[in-house]
């Protein structure tokens, strides 16, 4: 087990953040906002660009960590953040118009997800990026799933809940919720589903075509 620390530790280390980012987590950190990890950022980077996406949605905006990542895989692609901290928009606008992403690629909803997805149109984005609060995520899923085009990526950031998921001893909601959703959805024949262990886990779902 040492071994895969020392590798886990090898990959975040490695992975270069663009100024922007570094500065917006470093900001997010003293706000006391969870992130996400350097190597998760550059794993939706590469999602971005390998989907060449055009659309893409986020629930959780944060401080515009994972939103600017997302940019630079796909930095033409139009990306909707919704979040429930005014304030916290607020900063992320900053950080993204200080990453050269024009102010209209880049809608930031505040209000309270739950809300607002049900509003947003079927089918219509080429990635949809969950790291909301863990409380809701059978719901964000749900919506998530809806949103998503054909052939989309559906992404969970924080699947393995701060290694409790692997922990068979650990039985709170958020953990045994998650359990059930990776289980349930591994075998869906509507998605298929890779589980990573970058960052906090990576959950990472296609929707099937057909």
């Amino acid at each position: 087990m040492a071994s895969k620390d020392l590798s886990w530790k090898y990959v975040e280390q490695s992975t270069l953040e663009p100024e922007v980012i570094a500065a917006a987590r470093s900001q997010s950190l003293e706000l006391g906002v969870d992130p996400v990890s350097p190597a998760t950022g550059a794993q939706l980077a590469v999602l971005a660009a390998a989907l060449d996406a055009s659309t893409m949605i986020e629930i959780g905006t944060g401080i515009g960590v994972s939103g600017l990542w997302l940019l630079t895989g796909a930095p033409d692609a139009h990306l909707t953040s919704i979040d429930l901290e005014a304030d916290h928009h607020d900063v992320a606008r900053q950080f993204f118009t200080d990453a050269g992403h024009a102010a209209a690629r880049v809608r930031l909803i505040t209000g309270r997800a739950s809300d607002v997805l049900p509003r947003m149109n079927e089918a219509s984005y080429d990635l949809v990026l969950i790291d909301a609060d863990a409380d809701s995520v059978l719901e964000y899923v749900e919506h998530a799933l809806r949103l998503v085009r054909p052939g989309g990526v559906v992404v969970l950031v924080h699947a393995l809940w701060r290694d409790s998921v692997a922990d068979p001893a650990r039985r709170d909601t958020v953990t045994t919720q998650l359990r059930e959703l990776i289980a349930e959805l591994a075998s869906s024949p509507a998605v298929h589903l890779s589980l990573s262990p970058v960052g906090d886990g990576l959950l990472q779902l296609v929707t099937r075509r057909g």
